[in-house]
């Protein structure tokens, strides 16, 4: 079918909202009528050339909610009708492989869908399958928050706030939040932050205080752009045999790291990666589904504005600018029209 999607041409060039053409579902494949996507910082990796691409021009997005529509032969997991959530995670392919929910419609393998609750709208919905898998993941799942600890979170888009929750519901007895940007340390509170600080020299010390000098024994990081010079930063503010997470991507051609390795020894402090929280999508989106639909998590106040498929540059730069936590494409009649 032709319909309308947001295309990347090469390195350093906008968003270019163009027809192009989805085929049919093959085998193993379905067919998805996407009804919101959410716009993510990975997809902005993409633009500035710190996520390579195999080739241009690039059909963007891959969080994404919709209905399958129809499936190619062999498929048994899932249904036409079947309200799904978009995961890159989910076909075992390395992160994060574009799935086009930059167009109303997608054709994707079955294990990039999971079933959910046809009562979660889909413009929190999609957030499941990447920004709420990772922060929530990262912080139960790969940092292990239990009760008791105390966590930092740097970065409060939509994997840091995701992040924040997960600590909190997980028990945490402080949860430090640090981001540049008033409002969204304002909104941390209210996921369930106890302490907020608009920059990691503040967080020192402040975190310092609390905790009597010992700092945080889990740190997530989930800021825009992981960059190796941040990394002995990250650790100073790790306790004693803790752990700092690493939940956000960086250039991918970069191998320096900035670290002091005899203190991170001595002090048995862990440095880890995050791939979409550490789980599995097809047990983890349906469960934090059903912590939505429990009022357990908070996913509506996660999605700060909606966009049509043509203000996408917008929202880019919207997110660029800390105007957002998530925004979210949400497609409509007028999208779905094919020709």
């Amino acid at each position: 079918m032709r319909t309308r999607g947001a295309l990347l041409r090469g390195v350093g060039r906008p968003w270019s909202v163009e027809d192009v053409e989805i085929g049919e579902p093959l085998t193993g494949e379905v067919a998805v009528k996407l009804e919101a996507a959410g716009l993510c910082r990975s997809d902005h990796h993409l633009l500035t050339g710190c996520l390579p691409s195999a080739g241009f021009p690039v059909l963007g997005g891959h969080e994404g909610a919709g209905t399958i529509t129809a499936v190619g032969p062999g498929v048994e997991r899932v249904s036409v009708g079947d309200h799904v959530v978009l995961t890159p995670g989910g076909s075992g392919n390395a992160y994060p492989p574009p799935l086009g929910t930059f167009a109303p419609f997608a054709v994707v393998n079955e294990r990039s869908v999971v079933t959910v609750d046809s009562t979660v709208p889909s413009t929190v919905a999609c957030l499941l399958g990447c920004a709420v898998l990772t922060g929530h993941g990262a912080a139960t799942r790969s940092a292990g928050v239990r009760p008791g600890d105390d966590v930092a979170v740097i970065g409060l888009g939509g994997v840091g706030m995701s992040a924040v929750q997960g600590a909190a519901r997980a028990g945490a007895r402080h949860v430090f939040a640090i981001d540049p940007v008033e409002w969204k340390r304002d909104r941390a509170l209210t996921f369930g932050a106890t302490h907020v600080y608009p920059d990691t020299q503040s967080a020192m010390v402040g975190m310092a205080d609390v905790t009597q000098g010992l700092m945080a024994t889990k740190v997530v990081v989930a800021v825009g752009h992981v960059d190796g010079k941040d990394v002995d930063t990250w650790l100073i503010l790790t306790a004693k045999g803790g752990a700092c997470v690493l939940a956000a991507l960086g250039d991918a051609t970069a191998t320096d790291v900035t670290a002091n390795l005899a203190i991170n020894i001595l002090l048995q402090k862990r440095l880890q990666g995050s791939l979409l929280g550490g789980g599995d999508p097809h047990h983890d989106i349906p469960l934090l589904a059903s912590m939505y639909l429990a009022g357990k998590l908070d996913l509506d106040g996660m999605v700060t504005r909606e966009y049509r498929l043509d203000e996408i540059n917008d929202g880019f730069r919207d997110m660029l600018e800390g105007k957002l936590i998530r925004g979210v494409i949400r497609y409509g009649e007028q999208d779905w029209v094919t020709r």
